[in-house]
């Protein structure tokens, strides 16, 4: 009932770890396909070399979800093939996300990933909170996402996954621009903002970087709207990420265009197993509205209607 495909790649059920949570170590990844049962798992983003990120504190609670400033903290390109080097006790795809400041980069990371069985590519280019990154780096244009997404297209056969911003006003000229350079796919989109939440007590923001991209709950309404324009936009499968806790939220999101869904902050509101209660959820809603596999609700709300 619950299988999709993403262009090439196929999932027995919608849901997609989103990158940069319990994606630096494979048996991390392999706890949440396991004891969570998502559909997919994706990796923390992987930079050439290692990077620390902002200083702590790097996240917050807010009222309605949590404000980051990470700041791509990981250990880089050489320890991900050797911690990655071996994916075989995966039952579902393993999607690598790569993160770089400019297109060269870019390839050298599609490079230097070759040998290992990642499923797909990430190419995050919607960071809104580290210095030469995303939209610090001016990659939330539809220039800078077809020359990248070109240059990673011609050195990999691997499905190729375009990550965007909320934030950026050109979103249609954008993915059309990651469709025209080759991606397979969209994942719209990445946190909202940036904000900034302030200690009253101490009269500073709490963040050490100042402000941060938000997720959670708050974001949702947003990150639906943004998957109805690029299900417009484009011809290639979207990737809803944005507030996804429930079932329901998975089924709006897929009315609205999405193929899967990404599913992060939820992991704090309802631990690792978020992704077997949001499959049983989903069930359990199918069911009560008539329908018999979630491919049949797939842009149903969306104006352009449902793709056949």
């Amino acid at each position: 009932m619950l299988q999709t495909n993403i262009g090439r790649l196929k999932l027995k059920r919608p849901t997609i770890l989103a990158a940069g949570l319990l994606g630096t170590h494979k048996s991390l990844l392999l706890r949440v396909e396991r004891e969570g049962g998502s559909g997919a798992v994706t990796t923390k983003s992987i930079t050439l070399e290692p990077r620390v990120g902002h200083n702590n504190p790097i996240m917050v609670e807010t009222e309605a979800g949590w404000l980051n400033a990470v700041g791509y903290s990981n250990p880089g390109l050489e320890h991900a093939q050797k911690e990655f080097a071996d994916l075989s006790e995966f039952n579902e795809p393993v999607i690598g996300s790569l993160v770089a400041g400019d297109a060269d980069e870019y390839v050298q990371l599609a490079e230097g990933v070759k040998d290992l069985k990642f499923s797909a590519l990430e190419l995050p280019l919607s960071c809104p909170h580290t210095p030469g990154f995303g939209l610090l780096a001016g990659q939330g244009t539809p220039e800078a996402t077809y020359d990248i997404v070109k240059a990673v297209r011609a050195v990999t056969k691997l499905p190729l996954i375009l990550k965007i911003s909320p934030n950026i006003p050109a979103l249609g000229a954008v993915v059309k621009a990651a469709e025209k350079g080759g991606a397979d796919a969209i994942a719209a989109g990445n946190t909202l903002g940036p904000g900034m939440v302030i200690d009253i007590a101490t009269a500073s923001p709490v963040l050490d970087f100042k402000f941060g991209g938000m997720s959670g709950p708050a974001v949702k309404p947003i990150a639906v709207r943004v998957v109805y324009d690029v299900y417009q936009a484009v011809d290639i499968p979207v990737i809803g990420i944005g507030g996804i806790t429930t079932g329901a939220d998975a089924i709006e999101m897929m009315m609205a265009g999405a193929t899967a869904v990404g599913v992060g902050t939820a992991i704090h509101y309802r631990g690792i197993p978020v992704f077997k209660q949001i499959h049983a959820e989903m069930e359990n809603l199918l069911e009560k509205y008539g329908y018999s596999s979630a491919k049949e609700i797939i842009g149903i709300a969306n104006d352009k209607g449902a793709k056949k």
